[in-house]
């Protein structure tokens, strides 16, 4: 598939996590190929568990990683100083490690609700993806497969939080995402310097989903075309230079109201699903945005509480002094100190 001097990213046009690792490779110009997983190859992976996009093979190796965040951590350790994504600064790499969390974890629930909800976006997203996905069927074939690919999708909303019941918090957290990057990002603006961070990397690859799907598409080219651009700049970044904003430098309000906004959704949640596993519930139960919200408890994201509390703890004083006000004032300080 590829010479052992070079990478290999196997992933899904369709499929955000992809978008982002394909976007930190090129950025960081790290030597790679693009590999589209098709019906044609299904088999080369049948061994991989979990199965999940994007997967990475390393040169000279034959096994494949999967999950995007710790294949960036790890691109990090063997390539130290090489247009790194991640900040300078410890306690600034935290609040870009949390700002990419809550992309990953809470944001894509507007990605997966946009893209399943609405007509539109049914009709439009299953045949595009059955079109990357079944390259050799055609005609009815290919219809059918798309059919069917949406209905299991849709079947899977209620398992991720994406109800009707939610819909009002998962489409305000869109919004006011939106509305925050527009304040802010372009060509050479970004959440944490004139270069890019794994924060940045985080929200494209959601951003970049759902400014394909024609819903979540119109609402951004009426509420954040510039935001639009910035998706398209950061997809192939590769000729961008920049720096990190210095410590004393205050950060940006978009990046603040990200913060902010993951303060009053994301965190709580993770709390109350931490909670709910830990007492055998069925359903997790929370307050977001003045109204209920609920879904299933969801095992990754128990981890996902737990990995932002572990960064957390690794911090040092001089870095808390740098940062605490910060997640004090944004709200996000209450579920670390603890």
């Amino acid at each position: 598939m590829s010479s052992s001097t070079r990478y290999v990213v196997v992933g899904q046009n369709g499929s955000p996590y992809s978008m982002k690792l394909r976007a930190v490779m090129r950025y960081r110009r790290l030597p790679f190929d693009w590999v589209l997983r098709t019906e044609r190859n299904m088999e080369e992976f049948a061994e991989v568990w979990p199965l999940l996009m994007p997967m990475i093979r390393f040169p000279g190796e034959t096994k494949w990683r999967v999950d995007s965040t710790p294949i960036i951590e790890e691109l990090e350790q063997r390539h130290p100083g090489q247009r790194s994504v991640i900040p300078d600064s410890p306690g600034r790499a935290f609040l870009a490690y949390l700002i990419e969390d809550f992309a990953d974890e809470w944001l894509t629930k507007a990605m997966f609700h946009y893209r399943w909800a609405y007509d539109a976006d049914i009709q439009y997203a299953s045949v595009w993806i059955a079109d990357d996905f079944f390259p050799d069927q055609k005609g009815d074939a290919r219809a059918a497969a798309a059919e069917r690919f949406a209905r299991r999708q849709i079947e899977r909303m209620p398992l991720v939080g994406c109800t009707p019941q939610n819909a009002p918090i998962i489409e305000a957290t869109y919004t006011r995402t939106l509305d925050l990057l527009e304040t802010h990002v372009g060509l050479y603006d970004h959440l944490f310097g004139s270069r890019p961070s794994i924060a940045d990397f985080g929200l494209l690859g959601q951003l970049k989903t759902l400014a394909t799907d024609p819903t979540p598409l119109a609402i951004m080219r009426e509420r954040a075309q510039r935001t639009e651009s910035w998706t398209r700049q950061l997809d192939d970044a590769s000729g961008l230079e920049g720096e990190w904003y210095p410590e004393h430098v205050a950060l940006p309000e978009a990046t603040v109201g990200l913060l902010r906004l993951a303060a009053e959704t994301y965190l709580p949640f993770l709390v109350a699903n931490a909670a709910a596993i830990e007492r055998g519930d069925e359903k997790v139960e929370v307050t977001l945005l003045g109204q209920t919200y609920a879904q299933a408890p969801f095992g990754y994201q128990r981890k996902c509480l737990a990995a932002l509390r572990q960064r957390f703890a690794t911090l040092n004083a001089a870095s808390l002094d740098e940062i605490g006000p910060l997640l004090e004032e944004t709200g996000c300080l209450p579920y670390f100190s603890h």
